[in-house]
């Protein structure tokens, strides 16, 4: 039984992923943080499958113990400072773990062994005011934020050890991927929850910012897989997983709000506070190289990402009308 240790995984990537590896008859260990309060709930459903344990990404000693008591065959590197907007606000903490953590990790694993496959969660926001379009694997990097400049000096570090230690380290690229399980504090997930709020009579307007800005939304249980498939391949590489599309977060809202029946321009106020210092107009990815290499492609379709994401909202919620037709999707 292969052995999978998991940084992040009471984070969205980190449950889809731990369930997904569990499907696949891996033993997961999960790496947490001591705190005073500990948020369980996307894993709830599998906790008694999982084994969790406590490291820190600020403490390399207890990476180095974590890797000796457990051996694990594969690190999945999915902990960070990971929502843009406070890494303005906290840029520091922001770089300490998001970059300096990675280096830590893939430290430890030099140290305790280098047959550790080694999986870095890089991102989008990384290619921030793009070079070109749609963003590849050899686009140039121009970080919009704190914690975009932190992404990317964790994706140069992964490619630093790589080639400086032989180790089988590699970064996914990860375009914007959502899902029911993101947190409230993220877009996709403020726009859903914030449809049905006002269909369950509990708000009858929604803040945001930039309507213009476009992305490449995906579904988070398609990106985890390619996390996997990654580390399954003959050499250790980076890769874009992405839709290839891109789309406003206008287009989001209109079909969150369409979907049950409601105009949004009768509910959304366009507020200049959650604008960004320094805005991300266009992220669209190229997919290609994951594709022809890996097999990987998506598998929801941008509508059928915001519907889905409105019913469980919708469900959480309890409100039952209006009545629906839902795509046939497991969250």
């Amino acid at each position: 039984m292969p052995k999978a240790l998991i940084t992040g995984i009471t984070g969205q990537d980190g449950s889809y992923l731990a369930d997904f590896l569990l499907e696949q008859n891996y033993d997961v260990v999960g790496v947490i943080r001591r705190s005073s309060t500990g948020n369980y709930s996307r894993i709830q459903h599998i906790q008694d499958r999982i084994q969790m344990v406590q490291g820190d990404l600020i403490d390399l000693a207890s990476l180095i113990g974590l890797l000796e008591e457990h051996r694990p065959d594969e690190v999945y590197n999915l902990a960070a400072q990971s929502f843009v907007p406070i890494s303005w606000s906290q840029p520091i903490l922001t770089g300490e773990v998001t970059a300096l953590g990675v280096t830590r990790m893939l430290d430890a694993i030099r140290i305790v062994d280098k047959d550790i496959r080694f999986y870095q969660a890089s991102s989008s926001e990384m290619f921030g005011k793009v070079r070109e379009a749609p963003q590849r694997e050899e686009t140039p990097f121009y970080p919009r934020s704190p914690y975009g400049v932190a992404k990317v000096y964790g994706h140069w570090i992964t490619v630093n050890y790589r080639e400086s230690y032989d180790l089988f380290a590699v970064s996914g690229m990860l375009f914007n991927h959502e899902s029911p399980r993101r947190g409230l504090e993220f877009l996709p997930r403020k726009v859903t929850h914030g449809v049905a709020r006002i269909v369950a009579g509990l708000s009858n307007e929604l803040r945001l910012g930039n309507l213009d800005s476009r992305r490449d939304w995906g579904y988070a249980p398609d990106y985890v897989k390619g996390m996997w498939m990654m580390l399954q391949h003959d050499q250790p590489d980076d890769f874009v997983l992405a839709t290839g599309e891109t789309h406003t977060v206008g287009e989001f809202v209109r079909i969150a709000f369409g979907h049950v029946g409601l105009d949004w321009e009768n509910h959304v106020v366009v507020d200049p506070r959650y604008y960004r210092p320094a805005e991300v107009d266009l992220l669209v990815g190229d997919p290609s190289k994951a594709k022809r290499i890996l097999g990987w492609e998506h598998s929801v379709s941008f509508e059928e990402l915001v519907q889905l994401m409105v019913d469980a909202d919708l469900a959480m919620l309890e409100v039952t009308e209006p009545q629906r037709t839902s795509p046939n999707i497991n969250w």
